[in-house]
């Protein structure tokens, strides 16, 4: 995530990973040196393997002379069963909460210490915000990411403490000490906000989408300009949309079997 570089890889596979893992949100396109430095492998290896990976379809090459990724990763990553499943149980409540709210509506599920937006509805009086379906953030500064922190024990929490709480913003929480506070207020009020922490003048505010057996699988939000973000109205209903689409999972999902 930080774009620093690894330790190499030893195996063909590990290290055709590595390289596609190189790739951000913000850095869309790599160089043959970027590429080489983020993954750990020398320059003739891994142009090499970028070339094969061209070949197969997961890169493609810019006019550039660089790389970014392909359509087939996307093609692959739409056939996940378990996103899918979700993406389509939550879009009419997804729909439901644009129209209400006018804002912009995301579903996210947790990715390690990142939170991953697997849908994205643009409201049709809110801000242009960074996020996009497929794009990861910091779980420490997004209120998708803190519904995670706040209801994933403490082995989540510690996991991303260590991957270091960076400042993207002035008002971004970066001692733990105040972030764990923050996650016990999110707890309280069974919803997590991000004020201006992400982004300026970007206001946040979700709540968890819970399984058959009561782990939290999702996170519902809304988001738009500071100033104008009714927390209380946004609030009730993102609340709303998550416990409707919990539901819906619930009834979709056959019971355990009982032991014995």
């Amino acid at each position: 995530m930080s774009g620093e570089s690894a330790p190499a890889p030893k195996s063909v596979l590990a290290r055709g990973l590595s390289l596609l893992d190189a790739f951000t949100p913000g850095e869309p396109e790599l160089s043959l040196g970027e590429l080489a430095a983020r993954s750990g492998l020398p320059k003739p290896t891994a142009h090499r393997l970028l070339g094969e990976l061209v070949d197969w379809g997961a890169l493609e090459r810019t006019g550039h002379g660089g790389y970014r990724l392909a359509a087939k990763l996307f093609r692959l990553g739409q056939m996940v069963p378990r996103y899918r499943m979700l993406r389509e149980a939550a879009l009419p409540f997804l729909e439901g909460l644009q129209r209400t709210s006018r804002e912009n509506v995301h579903l996210a599920v947790p990715d390690d210490v990142c939170t991953l937006f697997v849908e994205k509805l643009s409201g049709s009086e809110s801000m242009v915000i960074r996020s996009r379906v497929g794009g990861r953030m910091p779980v420490h500064c997004t209120a998708t990411g803190k519904v995670f922190l706040a209801w994933g024990g403490r082995d989540r929490f510690r996991r991303a403490v260590d991957a270091g709480l960076a400042r993207l913003t002035p008002r971004t929480i970066v001692l733990p000490g105040l972030l764990h506070k923050d996650l016990e207020r999110t707890r309280e009020r069974g919803l997590a906000i991000n004020l201006e922490e992400a982004e300026p003048g970007v206001t946040a505010i979700a709540a968890p989408v819970r399984g058959a057996h009561g782990e939290v699988v999702a996170a519902v939000s809304i988001t738009g300009h500071t100033r104008r973000l009714d927390l209380d109205r946004c609030g009730t209903a993102v609340q709303a949309a998550a416990g409707a689409l919990t539901a819906a999972l619930r009834r979709d999902t056959p019971p355990r079997p009982r032991a014995g």
